[in-house]
């Protein structure tokens, strides 16, 4: 499965926005802060699921509470279908359509299938409830030390720009 650089930033903004969900509106700048990332990549206005509050507290915050945003809708939101192989219905129309081939590509649609139920099952509060003790200090203390552009990812399924497989 792919998460594109800016899925991955959205899905960081949006565990920034279920941690403080309680606090109130947060603006874009703090959130690039605490998740050391790029505001300029932090698009949250179209993202349907959270909505800006304007004034001198004004920010972003959730439109439904965390329980209830599930991540298979942020990647869908930013990156599009879930599909690491193609969407289902290609791959069913595979499997009809190759003989030859149509064990591959049914295992290729459970794979698909077991990454999207996994996704559709996990929301951002199950996300925050999973964090380990003392995560948010860390955070703290990412604040102070910038990544380094040069750093290597370590989700290997992250692409890393447009066009790349």
């Amino acid at each position: 499965m792919k998460v594109s650089q800016k899925g991955l930033y959205a899905l960081q903004a949006m565990m920034v926005l279920t941690r403080r969900y309680t606090q109130g509106a947060i603006r874009i700048r703090d959130i690039a802060y605490e998740e050391n990332l790029p505001e300029k990549f932090l698009e949250l206005k179209n993202a349907r699921l959270v909505e800006s509050v304007r004034g001198a507290n004004g920010g972003y915050r959730l439109r439904r509470a965390p329980s209830e945003i599930r991540l298979s809708e942020i990647i869908r939101l930013i990156d599009g279908p879930l599909a690491p192989f193609g969407d289902a219905d290609q791959l069913r129309a595979l499997i009809d359509r190759d003989a030859d081939h149509s064990a591959l590509y049914r295992v290729f649609l459970e794979v698909r299938d077991a990454a999207a139920k996994i996704l559709e099952n996990t929301t951002l509060a199950d996300l925050i409830s999973r964090e380990p003790a003392g995560s948010r200090q860390k955070a703290i203390n990412r604040k102070t030390s910038r990544k380094k552009k040069s750093e290597p990812s370590v989700l290997p399924m992250l692409a890393r720009g447009e066009g790349h497989d």
